[in-house]
Parts: structure tokens; sequence; C-alpha cells
């Protein structure tokens, strides 16, 4: 195990010099591994196990997603199942249902986490917010999570061009003493770029205000926010999202990603560079009252009643359609529509 400075703050990460796959595959030679759900998590998860060396098999439910499943190489009756079937059958369950999913199918396989296998999740959710999901694992068993920092397409594409995903990872319940070689190997298996530690809880909360704050909830409002003061006082929709988004994503993202904010800074024009520095303490002063009252209702458990309540109702994937059609025909992703029909192919 490295140890890493983040920051000022040492950390202790796995990486696969110091955990190489050959390790994982001996450390689980013996177990059937059964991927429960192949939705968001699952293919990338699955295959990349697959492709690696591992016994896996999948449970889905028929319909469309078990077609992909199909098409994917998984065989019914040899490597794919019922989701009942696939955890009788597993040593290792991957749960990779979506949350509101693991409360509705935890009934009908509990009976089947029998002692000795272990239980993985890829998000603390069900297991952080019992009392309000029923997710009680027996106490004959292992507990486990890896959960990638990021999408399970893109787990799959960063595999398949010999990279990988970042993950963190948690030991729950370590009934068998070998808890932790399972949720390395695990991790490894997957993909992983490398692993970090962390709780079910702490997961589970930095997750839910990840995605509701700068991940996905406040980008949003805040492209929408400068597109829309941009659009009133006279700018052409094409000029708006261009100074919004297109210029972000395309130019000024991958040049942070790579080498930090402060080189995209050293790199931009002085003028950019005046007022970023200047402008950078209004937002974040206007903008962290906000994440504390985020982080405040995911912690206290509101968040997580929110989803429940709502993914537990029979129209949520019609409201869900609408609210995404809303998002998905106002001007400014109409406008980003077009102007990504616009960028140049590459060479």
């Amino acid at each position: 195990m490295a140890k890493l400075n983040f920051g000022g703050v040492e950390e202790t990460v796995i990486t696969r010099e110091e955990f190489p796959i050959e390790k994982a595959r001996e450390i689980l030679k013996n177990e059937t591994i059964a991927v429960l759900g192949y939705g968001v998590q699952g293919p990338g998860q699955s295959l990349n196990l697959r492709d690696n060396g591992f016994n896996v098999i999948v449970g889905q439910r028929q319909g469309k997603t078990y077609d992909k499943a199909v098409a994917d190489g998984w065989v019914p009756g040899e490597t794919l199942f019922s989701i009942e079937e696939a955890a009788k059958r597993g040593t290792i369950i991957l749960c990779l249902l979506s949350d509101a999913a693991v409360i509705e199918v935890w009934p009908r396989i509990k009976e089947y986490l029998t002692e000795g296998k272990a239980l993985y999740f890829s998000h603390g959710f069900a297991i952080t917010w019992s009392d309000r999901t029923g997710v009680v694992p027996p106490k004959d068993i292992d507990v486990i999570m890896v959960a990638p920092k990021g999408s399970g397409s893109m787990l799959r594409v960063l595999f398949k061009e010999g990279k990988g995903t970042n993950s963190s990872y948690a030991v729950y319940q370590d009934y068998t003493g070998h808890a932790l070689e399972r949720t390395l190997a695990l991790g490894i298996g997957i993909g992983s770029g490398y692993l970090f530690e962390t709780t079910f809880e702490r997961e589970a909360v930095s997750d839910l205000t990840g995605e509701r704050g700068a991940l996905m909830g406040a980008i949003q409002g805040l492209f929408l926010a400068q597109y829309e003061v941009l659009r009133e006082n006279g700018h052409t929709p094409s000029e708006a999202f261009n100074e919004t988004v297109e210029e972000l994503t395309q130019s000024l993202m991958p040049l942070f990603a790579d080498k930090g904010m402060d080189w995209m800074y050293a790199n931009c024009s002085t003028t950019a560079q005046r007022g970023a520095l200047d402008w950078m303490g209004p937002f974040h002063d206007a903008i962290k009252p906000v994440m504390e009252r985020l982080y405040k209702s995911v912690k206290e458990g509101h968040e997580a009643q929110l989803s429940i309540d709502s993914n537990s109702q029979p129209d949520y994937r019609e409201k869900l359609e609408e609210e995404l059609r809303s998002m998905r025909e106002s001007e400014l992703w109409r406008a980003g529509e077009t102007v990504r029909r616009l960028r140049p192919e590459k060479q």
C-alpha cells in the first residue's frame, strides 16, 4: 500500500503495481462472482471481470436490459440467470441494482446470502440508510464495497484503453477474515486505476453531495444562469453557449484536469487571469452556504428519503422523462446540439 500526499494530507492508496491482477485472480480463483443488475454499473464491472479471467455470472430480469446482456455474450442458463438464481449460485454477490431496485428485491435475495458469502455494493446508500431501505445483511457474511468514481460505461471505455477509473473501497462487515483481500481483488478486477479507503457512510454522503452539487446539479444551475444572463443582454444562442459550455468542456477542462487549475489560469490571457482571480471569491461565498445546506440534507437522510419516495412511485419513469425532456428542449441544450454538430471531425 502506497502512502501519497493529497494537498498536505497523507492517504494510503492501493495501486495495480502493488496489487497486480495475478494476485487478484489467485485470491478469487474459487469464487463465483454474481453480478446482479445490468443497468448502470453492471455491464462495465461484469465485462471487465470476465475479460480479466474471473468466474462471473449475471442476474437480470427479463426485458430490454436482459437482451442487452445476451448481446454482450452472457449465455442464458450458463452465465445469465434470474436475479434470484444468480444470488443463489454466487459466492460473491455484486449488488449493482439501482437503490430503488435493491429495496424491491432485497426480500427475495437475502435468503441466498448464506454463511461465508460476500455481499458487495458500489454505493453505500442501502447500508448507510438501512433504517429507511430495510437492507440489513446477515451477520455471517462479508459486506464490502468498491465504488468507481465514474459511470459504468466510462469504467468499460477506460479499461479497454488500458487505463482505469479510480475507486473507493470499504469493508462494513468482515465475517470470514478475508473481506479486505476480497474487496481489493474485486477493485483491481473491475479495472480500478487506484483504490482509496472510505466507509459506507462517507461514500454515500459524499456521493449524494457530489451528484447534487458540482458534478451535476450545481453545474447545470451555473450553466443555465450564465446562459440566461447573456441571452437577456442580447447575446446570440451560439455565443452564449460557446462562452458558457463549449469553451469550458472542450478547451479549459482538459487543461485543469491534466495539470491543475493554477496551470490553466497561467496559460490563459492576462485579462482572463485577473477576472477569474477577482471573481472566484464572490462565487465561493455565494455558493458555500448552499453546499452546506445540501450536505446537511444529505447527512441527515432527507435526500435519501426523497430518492426512496420518488423512485418507488409507479410513474417515476414518466415523470423523469418529462423533466429530462424539458431540459433537452431548453434553448441552452438545443443550442448545444447545434454546436456539437459543428465540431470538426477528427483528422
